[in-house]
């Protein structure tokens, strides 16, 4: 395969998954806005939904302060915003255009039809329920293209490409969005363990659809510990980071076994993978939760620049 259409169908799934990412953000956010203030008083969550997605610097030099209109703004239709949601569907559209060829038709209808869809939704004020539905269409858009994906295509190169650049954005997320609940989102007054510590650890497993599957595995009430355990150690968790680093290994010896060679894309990939399955929550609490993660998105970074120079460049 050409370094090129690899690249493509890399950074195709790339954005789609960001745009999905971005969605969930700030349904999130929207969701802990929405509390009363009872439960804690002042809260930044329109802050951490900057934060989270990693445009603060971008968006400080652009707007003075973080709240519905502006946070919403930037992140969904911005042009001067690389990771809007919109430039995410408009560059995966131009993406999947490239490598037409390569993707199936349901594939290729997914991504077109949100683009033609997006164009014609114009820049204006989202909140309330006009905003939920939005963000439901956003995240609808992501399921059809992965399951479009992983339902239609070919298990050669080009599938697995795709699912390196979706891998790879998708643990990127889980973890910036752990790191921020953490470090971040509760208020200096808010009481640990308090009402709003819930609602807000209860928001984040929403974020990534885990509610159902935190009470399955430990069957109890919300606890940070067990939450950072679900979304980093468990394997069984599709958006954990053991789990997309589980896949990411799968997929790129994939690749060493079809082109006949390996390099350092497989060794980094299997050492972070080796680091999550010999990590216990226990030892990641005393060590640091946020310089944790901090380390991780850092090797996350990486293995994307591995991936590169090794197959995109």
């Amino acid at each position: 395969m050409l370094s090129r259409t690899a690249d493509n169908l890399f950074w195709l799934s790339r954005y789609v998954e960001r745009a999905e990412s971005l969605a969930r953000i700030l349904e999130t956010t929207q969701r802990l806005a929405a509390l009363p203030s009872a439960y804690g008083g002042k809260t930044n969550e329109w802050e951490s939904a900057v934060e989270t997605a990693g445009v603060a610097p971008a968006f400080f030099s652009k707007h003075e302060e973080a709240n519905n209109e502006t946070v919403v703004s930037y992140l969904v239709f911005d042009r001067d915003n690389p990771s809007s949601i919109l430039n995410c569907f408009e560059t995966a559209r131009h993406n999947a255009r490239s490598v037409r060829t390569a993707l199936t038709m349901e594939m290729w209808e997914a991504i077109n039809g949100a683009w033609l869809e997006l164009r014609r939704t114009p820049d204006r004020k989202l909140a309330g329920e006009e905003l939920t539905r939005f963000l439901g269409w956003v995240k609808e858009i992501g399921l059809r293209f992965d399951g479009s994906a992983s339902r239609t295509m070919l298990r050669n190169d080009i599938y697995d490409f795709s699912r390196l650049g979706m891998l790879l954005e998708r643990a990127d997320n889980t973890a910036r969005i752990l790191d921020v609940k953490y470090h971040l989102l509760l208020p200096d007054e808010g009481e640990v363990g308090g009402g709003l510590d819930y609602y807000q650890w209860s928001a984040i497993l929403r974020a990534v659809s885990a509610v159902t599957s935190y009470h399955w595995v430990y069957r109890q009430s919300l606890k940070p510990w067990l939450v950072a355990d679900l979304l980093i150690l468990n394997d069984q968790l599709p958006r954990s980071l053991a789990a997309c680093y589980g896949q990411l290994v799968r997929h790129l010896d994939e690749l060493a076994r079809a082109y006949g060679r390996q390099g350092p894309a497989q060794r980094l990939a299997r050492a972070t993978r080796s680091g999550l399955e010999n990590a216990e929550i226990k030892q990641i609490f005393q060590g640091g939760l946020h310089e944790f993660i901090t380390s991780f998105i850092c090797d996350n970074n990486r293995l994307g620049l591995a991936i590169h120079e090794q197959y995109l460049a």
